[in-house]
């Protein structure tokens, strides 16, 4: 399943959509040694984004035609991250502006090595092109 948009650092990452529909988001993650820290198992930051595009596809599943930005995100690591992992995101909540969302990341023997809660607000989609200069100004401040 493709991405229902080109997230250029997604792509560097390597992340595979799996599930993308009913509030939920499943994607995994083969990590190479460019994902690595330096006690050889996946960088926290790889983690940490593996989580924030989980969520925001499980916040996206309902509205796919929205793009959403995150707000707020919250991560409590448990174990190390090495190998395959899959992660699974989950909509909790939502209103007409925001979305409250969990999701997890699990190694090959299925256990739970990262979790995350986040808060994403649903915007419009901006037309973006190839090397646009616009900036980013997405957060309206209502």
């Amino acid at each position: 399943m493709d991405f229902s948009v080109r997230i250029p650092f997604v792509e560097l990452l390597g992340f595979e959509l799996h599930k993308f529909e009913g509030g939920e988001a499943e994607i995994t993650f083969e990590p190479s040694p460019d994902h690595l820290n330096s006690f050889d198992v996946v960088h926290g930051g790889a983690s940490m984004t593996l989580l924030d595009v989980v969520m925001a596809h499980a916040a996206r599943s309902v509205e796919p035609t929205m793009g959403c930005v995150t707000i707020e995100m919250k991560t409590s690591f448990m174990r190390a991250a090495q190998g395959p992992l899959t992660a699974q995101g989950k909509l909790l909540h939502r209103t007409a502006t925001m979305a409250f969302t969990e999701g997890s990341i699990f190694n090959a023997a299925g256990q739970l090595c990262a979790h995350a809660t986040g808060t994403f607000k649903f915007v419009p989609r901006l037309p973006v092109g190839t090397g646009s200069t616009r900036p980013l100004n997405r957060i309206s401040t209502d």
